[in-house]
């Protein structure tokens, strides 16, 4: 440890002795610090002044540094971790329409029966005041049964507006009065990626809204949602998440149109780190880019716009992953692109021409083949490693892909709740048909980060990432909390300031309810931080949790 510590002042006090720096103003001594440094990935203590760190090492040497006014918290053998930064979720979260009503106990993926949201609806008709929007969590069963469309939902709530829809994210059914609320005529043309679908003759849509028709329409009715409502929602996050350690997030801009976002981000003002990614929403004509080309980079202090994000296909539940091999049970049938190839083709040659990130969504391995072909062709390896691609799920990315992916520098953000192992959570574990690449991407070589885009829980999803059902592709802790960390800081080019508990890195870390590398798998979701730092600020305190001089 004593090595550590000497390597770690040499590195930030280049030129100038510790004697002639002011003691720190916090000291973390005798615990168990996870630096998610692979050179180092251990040390007891460390010390901080200002924002950052300025030193890791043992508890005698670290308490040596620290002076009269310093803060002492005596870790008394827990965990500290870096900070959290959830790579890949969408701010601000709830359901704010009107009345929701999911279904507990049917298991997630089918979902409930169709006849069980025929009868829930017709219920809720009856004592819910006409007009209130009813918003419904459903599964397969119901987004693909062609008897539970508009007008089926029209005979059980004929005065409310009525969506069912995902909880992945992909598809909602509407019934007439909601599509009139939408702003969705029977004339209405598909938008760019998106598909209404209309009955057998061509005529009047059916309520089944897909990809980009769906998305779009149901942010524009956010929108008229005010602004205070988005305002808790995203204080309500972010309390939760200093709560669990999480200090930074990558937010998918979806859910409201771009200067309504700002303002709630403003208003919010969240304790945390926060990067903000356009999602532009299309037409029948295109994408809308301009809607973010003049707002405010730097909202607030803690938060940036960057970057931009585009879905290129659906998931392979519910059949919209391009994939090579035809679909089981559905002979012929292997998804499909929400964009067609030269589209393609022009967002990654915008990339090459513009400073900003490029998020695509990509499922299906034939979709990952596309882009990663497509990339081949516009430019050299070395150009695309350093715009660093991100593929959000990349779940396609298999090992005959995985060599290509990395000579092109592609960042893969994956999902441990997607791939929920059915014997640990039969209710809402995934089909043994779903696999997901987890460590056999590390063990590319393809820089890899965890996101939740679903239970912000980051404890619930470590255990979910290291107890796939495939355990060649299960990772260790220590993998899935450096993905959570240091990869994900990676994957949103700031490395050089957080994601490891570092010398010269942003004080930004959490000290932990019990030691997640040991507990059994099980006790992982009930973890939570008992002291969360940002920035050498602590945000969050359980003070009976650490001894304080």
């Amino acid at each position: 440890m004593k090595s550590l510590l000497t390597i770690g002042l040499v590195l930030f006090f280049a030129g100038r002795s510790w004697a002639q720096a002011p003691p720190p103003d916090v000291v973390l001594l005798g615990g168990k610090i996870f630096t998610a440094d692979l050179a180092h990935p251990y040390a007891q203590a460390l010390a901080v002044r200002g924002d950052k760190i300025v030193a890791v090492g043992s508890t005698a040497a670290i308490s040596k540094l620290a002076g009269p006014r310093t803060r002492r918290i005596e870790l008394r053998g827990r965990t500290v971790v870096p900070g959290f930064n959830d790579a890949h979720t969408h701010l601000p979260p709830g359901h704010p329409l009107g009345h929701f009503f999911d279904f507990p106990q049917a298991s997630m993926i089918p979902g409930p029966s169709s006849a069980q949201v025929l009868d829930t609806l017709a219920a809720l008709a009856l004592r819910v005041p006409p007009g209130t929007w009813l918003e419904g969590e459903v599964g397969l069963l119901a987004l693909q049964d062609p008897q539970l469309r508009r007008y089926d939902l029209d005979r059980v709530a004929p005065k409310h507006p009525v969506l069912l829809r995902t909880p992945w994210g992909h598809g909602s059914v509407v019934n007439s009065l909601a599509l009139q609320r939408l702003g969705i005529t029977d004339a209405a043309a598909n938008p760019l990626g998106g598909t209404l679908e209309r009955t057998p003759d061509g005529g009047a849509p059916t309520g089944l809204l897909s990809e980009y028709a769906d998305w779009a329409p149901r942010r524009a009715l956010h929108g008229q949602q005010p602004d205070s409502v988005w305002t808790r929602l995203l204080r309500g996050y972010g309390a939760a998440a200093v709560r669990f350690g999480i200090t930074s997030v990558q937010s998918m801009a979806d859910a409201l149109p771009p200067d309504q976002t700002l303002r709630v981000v403003r208003a919010a003002a969240l304790p945390i780190r926060q990067r903000i990614i356009p999602f532009p929403m299309t037409t029948a004509y295109g994408f809308n880019r301009r809607e973010w080309a003049a707002v405010d980079t730097n909202p607030v202090p803690l938060a940036r716009v960057e970057g931009v994000k585009y879905i290129l296909d659906a998931t392979p539940l519910d059949g919209g992953a391009l994939m090579r091999h035809a679909y089981a049970g559905r002979p012929g049938w292997y998804g499909r692109l929400n964009l067609p190839p030269d589209t393609v083709r022009q967002v990654l040659r915008t990339a090459l021409q513009t400073s900003q990130p490029l998020m695509l969504h990509v499922s299906g391995d034939s979709t990952a083949s596309l882009v990663l072909r497509l990339m081949h062709e516009l430019a050299d390896d070395a150009t695309w490693r350093a715009k660093r691609v991100r593929f959000e799920h990349g779940d396609g990315v298999g090992p005959e892909l995985q060599p290509r992916a990395k000579a092109l520098g592609v960042v893969i953000v994956q999902n441990p709740s997607h791939f929920i192992n059915a014997a640990i959570d039969p209710q809402h574990g995934a089909p043994a048909s779903l696999h997901g690449a987890f460590r056999s991407l590390l063990e590319s070589g393809i820089p890899f980060a965890l996101g939740s885009d679903g239970p912000m829980n980051p404890f619930l999803n470590i255990w979910f990432a290291t107890t796939l059902a495939d355990p060649k592709e299960a990772l260790t802790r220590e993998q899935a909390v450096r993905a959570y960390t240091a990869g994900a800081a990676y994957a949103e080019f700031q490395e050089q300031q957080k994601g490891t508990l570092a010398p010269g890195k942003l004080a930004d870390l959490a000290v932990l309810s019990q030691d997640i590398f040991t507990v059994p798998p099980p006790a992982l979701p009930a973890t939570v931080s008992e002291l969360t730092m940002v920035g050498g600020k602590v945000l969050y305190e359980v003070k009976s949790a650490a001894k304080v001089r």
